[in-house]
């Protein structure tokens, strides 16, 4: 931990390279996420619409309004499954072609996608519609299990928590982005909206015109492809020439980790190692109770929640972007708290006051008719949520992996983590209306215990890796639930 901690001490600086490529993946791949993510919701209405004629018109038949529900159900949740699907896939295709490469296989889907989207309309086809959805969501699964570890094994130790949640203010990023573009004062009209789902090209095209001089992950070159001379290459790239010292200590460590012969690197052989056990458990509870935690059920009811305050229903969505805002202004501190506060502490405090603030909620929500203040009590408590889901909840699942993990398993535990998002996004899309209908305000019960939950998980098991190697961080986990952390 020697070199580790000088490294941290010594505080390197920027080099323009390393913020080239974390302003242009960032906006190039995260956004467009975020973005897909979000764009979807506003113009639903108009798009159904323009389904069932088109439908009509090519096949002579109308949808009955459950058969409409049904296929609008599944143009949503095909790209969950799609992103799904990318992200089990993160894993072998960064360990074969490279952590670069499956960022351009991100941009060249989205790509596709975009082409997509733009052209359903004028073809009258819901089936490319749905085909664009699943291509995006592919590539977004992709950008989710890779870009952070990319950005961080990049990165020297001292901003490697700072670079490491550039990928989940990307995608919070992306999601107000969408808000915007698809309101009806932009392309949330009944001919635009095909303009607001394939807007995000611009920002694709554009960030990656500079990806020519995009390096491939020293550590990728040295660890898996046993490439020391490249790897030595891109590290003089990236630290500049007066760097030495820092590249021969990041060289030595990167000798040390490929001379580990012990480390598992495919994916049934990490999911069989039992040292691998708890940081694998941590990893995907993270990035799964990111989701069960309620963040996508807050902006469902916060239009509801307004208008009962009082807004109109036009001053409420524009309430709701104001809420997805705040989510983003706050995100935007993550840099800054990741490169300077404990993982552990932020983590815990993040859940903690997440989930006193979802059973705020839930009480008040139910009771919201009968005390005239209790809907702008609801707004408060909507306002904490999304304060502190910042705090720790949003930034720290996308990068721990790569704090917990080494080189050899990252990108398979990348790829688990990125795979128990998309699969709890997915219950949560396929479940909350039934549980909604079902015991109503006390829907927000189950997502404050899964933020209890992730609090004693954080407690009893989670290391601190702030400034610490995965090197070092490892052998504290390496017990599984006998673990001792320090």
């Amino acid at each position: 931990m020697g070199a580790e901690s000088d490294q941290i001490k010594s505080k390197p600086p920027w080099s323009k390279l390393l913020l080239l490529i974390a302003f242009a993946t960032t906006l190039g791949a995260a956004v467009p996420t975020g973005y897909c993510i979000g764009v979807i919701n506003a113009p639903a209405t108009l798009m159904k619409a323009w389904c069932n004629q088109t439908i009509y018109e090519k096949y002579g038949s109308s949808l009955s309004p459950s058969g409409l529900d049904i296929l609008w159900s599944s143009i949503v949740s095909i790209f969950l499954v799609g992103g799904a699907i990318g992200s089990l896939g993160g894993a072998g295709l960064a360990n074969k072609f490279g952590r670069k490469v499956c960022l351009f296989i991100c941009a060249g889907l989205f790509v596709i996608g975009a082409v997509l989207f733009f052209f359903c309309r004028s073809a009258s086809s819901v089936e490319m519609l749905i085909l664009g959805r699943l291509i995006v969501g592919l590539s977004s699964g992709l950008v989710t299990a890779t870009l952070p570890m990319y950005l961080s094994e990049l990165a020297p130790a001292a901003q490697r928590g700072t670079l490491g949640v550039f990928c989940g203010v990307g995608v919070t990023g992306g999601v107000v982005v969408a808000q915007v573009c698809s309101l009806s004062d932009v392309f949330g009209t009944e001919k635009l909206w095909h303009y607001a789902l394939a807007a995000y090209l611009v920002l694709v095209i554009v960030c990656y015109l500079p990806s020519f001089v995009f390096p491939e992950s020293p550590k990728y070159l040295y660890v898996m492809k046993g490439d020391s001379s490249a790897a030595r290459r891109e590290l003089m790239r990236l630290r500049g020439k007066s760097a030495a010292k820092l590249i021969e200590q990041e060289i030595a460590e990167m000798e040390a980790e490929s001379n580990d012969n012990s480390q598992a690197s495919g994916f049934c052989d990490v999911l069989r190692d039992p040292r691998l056990l708890m940081p694998l458990i941590i990893v995907c509870a993270f990035q799964g109770g990111q989701q069960l935690s309620g963040i996508n059920a807050i902006f469902y009811y916060s239009v509801s929640i307004f208008t009962k305050a009082g807004f109109s229903d036009s001053d409420a969505e524009w309430a709701n972007l104001g809420a997805g805002g705040l989510n983003l202004v706050i995100s935007l501190l993550g840099p800054l708290l990741m490169a300077t506060c404990r993982r552990r502490t932020l983590m815990m405090l993040s859940s903690a006051l997440c989930a006193l603030f979802l059973f705020c909620i839930a009480f008040v929500l139910n009771y919201i008719e009968s005390v005239s203040w209790f809907a702008w009590a609801c707004i408060v408590c909507i306002m904490g949520y999304i304060f502190f889901y910042q705090f720790g909840l949003g930034p720290i699942p996308y990068f721990i992996g790569s704090e917990l993990f080494e080189v050899a398993p990252r990108s398979v535990a990348m790829s688990m983590g990125s795979l128990a998002s998309w699969t709890c996004n997915f219950i949560i899309g396929m479940a909350f209306p039934s549980l909604q209908s079902a015991i109503g305000a006390f829907v927000f019960l189950p997502f404050s215990i899964t933020c209890v939950l992730l609090f004693l998980l954080t407690k009893f098991y989670l290391p601190e890796t702030l400034g610490r190697d995965p090197s070092d961080v490892a052998p504290l986990v390496a017990k599984g639930f006998r673990s001792k952390i320090k």
